[in-house]
């Protein structure tokens, strides 16, 4: 009997120290550098907000973050080496709406979309926006579906099934309109082919387009938030412009393969949290036109189901085919 309550008292002491490890093991993340992988091409708005991020986590924790691009397949490429990474929150995925906009109009994935990620945090929103080249002759919503009507008009975007494409499916379809669609492989070339007249036009993100308006490479249009925004301010909205009905917005955000232990998630939505409210990634986002949405890890909770959900109606809605 004594044996046999030595070996309890044994077992129960190796479960206290195995437990105790793991509270001392999460408390203590990030004990090395957190990788942020980025599955779209440097230089787009995404990349530009994450990099942010990244450096103010870097000083917050005393630890590296790091930004690491790997696009491809409209963000499909790098959601996937997340989603089988090991999830002790060394490899997070910076992505964007335009995530599932991919999902939506894809038959298959090697992995499941809705449930391999867990939301780590929401970086910012903001509405997108209507820009043409400055050659072109429509300078309002009324007069840019005229001239679609009267001849070709084609557009860049992210990639297929991005929220860029998605957008102005639904555009078009609002309007009356067809145009040819021309991918990209990111935000960024997408919008260097506008400004460099291979497209006419693009809709896409302020803080991806804004820029290059101010410098007068392109000319904006319009915004696709229900009202007028001092987000972007100046622009009428699409739907007060010609297009009764239509809005949309973008979101940038943080996430983790699932199964990261629940005290990481927590350790990384209030460390992003604070950054989002430090003076300097205010004036950035200001710069660029969006918003930062700091968000609880609960509010996030089934914010991939219901975004797939919704762009899934849309691309139907738009004529779009799952490939």
């Amino acid at each position: 009997m004594k044996l046999k309550h030595v070996f309890h008292a044994v077992v129960a002491a190796f479960a206290l120290c195995a437990s105790a490890t793991s509270h001392a093991a999460d408390a203590a993340y990030p004990a090395k550098p957190v990788t942020i992988l980025m599955p779209y091409s440097a230089g787009g708005s995404s990349d530009i907000m994450t990099r942010a991020v990244a450096k103010g986590l870097t000083e917050a924790w005393g630890r590296n973050a790091i930004v690491e691009n790997r696009p491809g397949a409209s963000g499909m490429i790098g959601a996937e080496v997340v989603a089988k990474a090991p999830p002790d929150g060394y490899l997070l995925l910076s992505t964007t709406s335009s995530y599932p906009g991919t999902v939506a109009i894809r038959k298959q994935l090697p992995f499941d979309p809705e449930k391999a990620f867990v939301p780590v945090a929401m970086i910012a929103r903001a509405p997108i926006v209507l820009a043409v080249h400055p050659a072109m002759p429509a300078k309002t919503v009324k007069e840019f579906i005229a001239l679609a009507k009267k001849r070709p008009l084609n557009y860049s975007s992210s990639g297929t099934g991005g929220n860029n494409h998605i957008a102005m499916e639904m555009f078009s379809k609002a309007a009356g309109i067809k145009m040819t669609h021309i991918p990209y492989k990111g935000i960024a070339p997408g919008v260097i082919a506008l400004i460099s007249g291979e497209v006419d036009a693009i809709i896409a993100s302020s803080p991806a387009v804004m820029t290059q308006v101010k410098a007068g490479k392109a000319r904006a249009i319009a915004v696709s938030s229900a009202k007028p925004t001092s987000l972007v301010p100046g622009l009428p909205a699409i739907a007060e412009s010609g297009v009764p009905g239509f809005t949309y917005e973008n979101w940038w955000g943080i996430f983790a393969p699932a199964g990261t232990p629940a005290a990481i998630v927590n350790t990384l939505n209030t460390s992003v949290n604070k950054v989002l409210v430090g003076t300097e990634m205010k004036n950035l986002l200001d710069r660029e036109g969006a918003a930062a949405a700091p968000m609880t890890v609960a509010q996030l909770a089934d914010l991939l189901p219901k975004e797939i959900a919704r762009y899934r109606k849309a691309s139907q809605e738009a004529g779009l085919k799952p490939e």
